[in-house]
């Protein structure tokens, strides 16, 4: 077993145009004050890195890390996101996602898969550059709109969704095999991929790539009633990265899992700054440690109610009493009466 790396802190939703939050070397010098270690990285945002010098320069990426480093912080992953999202978006959220894109493909659906297309290439080369292991992404969806069965889905529609989604991913997990870097695909709603079954049928769709691997976000899973544990257990050898998010789940006569299309802070499933919500992360934290989870725990923050800054001081003192710093031996080694095989036949009464 290792222990979790963290805390780390994603930066995407404090970028802003104020400082401390307005680059990435003041943002860095902030996080870590409030004691982070590691940051996740969202590569769409050039305040933050510089996509393609990234993917390009090895100068530029040890330079850029070595400014992180002289701050107290690293990398964790490269976040692509919102580009991943472009690589399958169904053509009646053309306009809700144009705005992920760069303008000069704006309206043009195909050039701006193409777009996305190239820049997760360029953040998984980015990744390798960087010396990181795992690239956090979204799948995009197809056959989200589809997700209730009502109208009947016409036979064949989600499998010829799925075959779809996993050509339009072959030539990145390619890139992804030819940098060793895993794909984390996070388990989202609005994603393809937002549940376990999701997840197996583009697992298998790709032909079961050894590139297709999970970034873990409970709070998705809360607000879908799914069980957040036990999805662990099923698959916890594909997760590569971790999301330390909250949430709460609070169904009334009036609204449930569906929303009611309310605001987030009137939906009975609504995200919460950590220790707020109901997720059992001293439940999730054992199994990660339990099944030698690799990497880092990072805070995303997302919160209906409390303010962002103090979600992040908070949550970064959080993860860390929430990290187990693993056992170097078993806790009864003392009562060990060593091991010979001779003599463990004959305690069972097998000796010949």
């Amino acid at each position: 077993m290792r222990t979790i790396q963290g805390p780390g802190l994603f930066l995407a939703q404090y970028m802003g145009d104020q400082a401390p939050f307005d680059r990435i070397d003041r943002i860095s010098a902030w996080a870590a004050s409030l004691g982070f270690v590691g940051l996740q990285i969202p590569s769409w945002d050039s305040r933050c890195i510089e996509l393609q010098k990234a993917a390009e320069s090895q100068a530029y990426c040890d330079d850029w890390r070595a400014a992180l480093a002289d701050q107290g912080v690293e990398p964790t992953e490269l976040s692509s996101h919102l580009q991943g999202q472009l690589v399958a978006v169904h053509p009646c959220y053309d306009e809700l996602f144009d705005g992920f894109a760069d303008p000069a493909v704006r309206g043009k659906p195909k050039a701006r898969q193409e777009w996305a297309e190239q820049q997760v290439k360029d953040c998984l080369q980015a990744s390798r550059r960087l010396g990181l292991s795992a690239m956090a992404t979204f799948s995009g969806a197809l056959a989200w709109p589809y997700f209730y069965p009502w109208p009947q889905r016409p036979a064949g529609l989600v499998e010829s969704a799925f075959a779809e989604l996993a050509k339009r991913w072959q030539p990145l997990l390619a890139v992804a095999e030819d940098c060793g870097v895993d794909c984390a695909f996070e388990i989202h709603p609005g994603e393809d991929l937002h549940d376990g079954i999701t997840f197996e049928r583009f697992l298998e769709a790709t032909g079961n790539h050894p590139r297709v691997r999970i970034l873990y976000d409970p709070s998705h899973l809360v607000l879908q009633a799914l069980d957040y544990l036990a999805f662990l257990d099923h698959y916890h050898e594909f997760v590569r990265a971790f999301h330390v998010k909250d949430a709460e789940l609070r169904p009334s006569g009036k609204v449930g899992v569906y929303g009611g299309f309310a605001s987030w802070q009137d939906r009975a499933g609504r995200f919460r700054s950590l220790g707020d919500g109901q997720t059992d992360f001293v439940s999730i934290f054992s199994k990660l440690a339990q099944y030698d989870y690799p990497g880092w725990a990072v805070l995303e923050w997302e919160c209906a109610l409390k303010d962002s800054e103090v979600g992040a001081r908070e949550g970064a003192e959080f993860i860390r009493k929430h990290l187990i710093p693993v056992a170097k031996h078993a806790f009864d080694d003392f009562a060990a009466a060593g091991t010979e095989e001779a003599r463990n036949r004959r305690i069972l009464g097998i000796d010949e």
